[in-house]
């Protein structure tokens, strides 16, 4: 249990050294930044994500040079899907059908949140487009709530969903 402690104390450290070094002074012991499939695992909340990008075989091109935009759901986003729709997506015979889906989810280039709720659409890298709507503080992608925004990634950016976007 202790070393336990000790290794949170040494994240914790790290964390801190390393947010100074994005605010500029960087030391020896900070890594570069993740890109967008490491930050999303690192996060913990993107693990059925993350399996279906394995499944999709694109794991290595969101490891890519992008720039790419993420329109990230959630486990919690994912477990809204009817039962057993995952596990049948995540199948080899399903792959298409996965890859249409989850590349629904990326926006070619970086696109911050700030110039998100300036767009009514974006055009996503598996060719159909995205709705974008603002209401006051809430913006829709979609059906999908943005939930966090802004996660930067060294080869992109994501923004978190609430949803599973569904391609029409």
């Amino acid at each position: 249990m202790k070393s336990y402690g000790i290794g949170l104390a040494a994240v914790a450290v790290t964390l801190l050294v390393c947010g100074s070094a994005l605010a500029g002074s960087c030391s020896s012991t900070c890594e570069k930044p993740k890109d967008i499939v490491d930050t999303a695992v690192a996060a913990g909340s993107f693990k059925t994500l993350a399996a279906a990008l394995d499944a999709g075989e694109l794991i290595e091109t969101l490891k890519g040079k992008g720039p790419f935009t993420v329109f990230a759901p959630t486990d919690e986003a994912f477990a809204k899907l009817p039962e057993g729709t995952v596990e049948s997506l995540l199948k080899p015979e399903n792959r298409a059908k996965l890859v249409k889906i989850l590349t629904y989810h990326v926006v070619p280039g970086k696109v911050m949140a700030a110039d998100v709720v300036k767009l009514s659409e974006a055009k996503t890298v598996q060719g159909s487009t995205l709705k974008i709507r603002v209401k006051g503080e809430k913006v829709m992608v979609d059906n999908a709530r943005v939930l966090k925004t802004d996660i930067k990634t060294s080869n992109g950016v994501i923004h978190v969903i609430d949803t599973v976007l569904l391609p029409k």
